[in-house]
């Protein structure tokens, strides 16, 4: 009887945890505005009608990329430092993916470059560029890899309109089974 009486408590305790866990909320947080949810909400995707106001230049971006630091992580003109580089060792090469990992070259679209700049850059103060010195820094890389010419002005009306060296070439997924390696040569 002793063991019946223990297994009802612990069911009976064990039915209450889900009124538990709709008890109060103790005032801690809140849910968010519509407001403040579409503050959050800076991602731009291929037809830039998120973009905000702005413009900028390969010359202005060039100011930018030397007054910001760029060059201290990424180097002088976009190579050769310890973080990716930004323009290609082999910009006459027709094949885009044999040019290396090069963020202006490889993106599908120029809003992905605007965005990532925008979002991620520069290291430990993201955030901190404004639109104006977003489209230059798009602006200067596209002009380094060749894709624009280096007077034209890059805003939110014609970014989403630059044609990306990738096209429509996108890297195939590669083939996955489960339980195998997901890269080839990846250990993982």
């Amino acid at each position: 009887m002793g063991s019946r009486r223990v297994l009802t408590i612990a069911f009976a305790s064990l039915m209450c945890v889900p009124a538990l866990a709709q008890g109060p909320t103790y005032g801690v947080g809140r849910t968010p505005t519509a407001e403040e949810i579409r503050a959050l909400d800076i991602s731009i995707g291929p037809t830039g009608e998120e973009l905000p106001p702005g413009k900028g230049t390969a010359k202005e971006g060039a100011q930018v990329y030397r007054a910001k630091g760029c060059a201290g992580c990424h180097g002088a003109a976009g190579i050769g430092g310890t973080a990716p580089n930004l323009k290609s060792k082999d910009p006459k090469n027709p094949d885009v993916w044999a040019r290396g990992r090069i963020l202006p070259l490889r993106a599908p679209f120029a809003t992905t470059v605007w965005d990532y700049i925008n979002r991620g850059m520069p290291l430990n103060r993201e955030g901190t560029l404004t639109p104006d010195e977003v489209y230059g820094l798009t602006a200067y890389l596209l002009f380094i890899n060749g894709v624009i010419p280096e007077d034209q002005v890059l805003d939110q009306q014609n970014l989403a309109a630059v044609k990306m060296p990738l096209g429509d070439n996108y890297a195939p997924l590669p083939d996955w089974k489960p339980r195998t390696p997901r890269l080839k040569g990846y250990p993982y």
